[in-house]
């Protein structure tokens, strides 16, 4: 059964933007440093908020650099098939939607969602299941 799984390309730009926030959060945590030195409190959780853009930044960072290179990620643009890689939401909600049709395969129609398709479609362009062949 193909499944709809988010694309590589997403996942490494988020990746990216991930560096960007830790970066950021050191150049604020370094620069607040300094500037709040010596007002007690403020010059303590002030910088304290550089260090949580680095946290999260990290946490993002892995989290996106693994998806996008690994072989099972949690996706929603790429097509697959079963035998190439499973769908992890399947894994972790259990079971596969099982799909049937009484629609014949020359009809003009997808036989999964019902959307209209044209003969020499080899994908429906709604559901994006692979359309049974003639």
């Amino acid at each position: 059964m193909k499944s709809i799984k988010p694309g590589r390309g997403p996942s490494m730009m988020g990746g990216f933007g991930a560096v960007f926030g830790i970066v950021f959060g050191i150049f604020w945590t370094v620069l607040a440093a300094s500037m709040t030195q010596g007002f007690g409190l403020v010059g303590i959780i002030f910088p304290l908020f550089g260090v949580l853009f680095i946290i999260i930044g990290v946490v993002n960072a892995v989290y996106n650099f693994k998806n996008a290179t690994s072989e099972n990620r949690y996706s929603e643009f790429d097509i697959t098939d079963d035998t190439e890689e499973p769908d992890p939401l399947n894994q972790h909600f259990g079971g596969k939607p099982k799909h049937t049709s009484n629609v014949p395969p020359t009809s003009n129609f997808c036989p999964y969602c019902g959307a209209p398709v044209q003969h020499d479609f080899a994908f429906c362009r709604k559901c994006g299941k692979q359309l049974p062949k003639e």
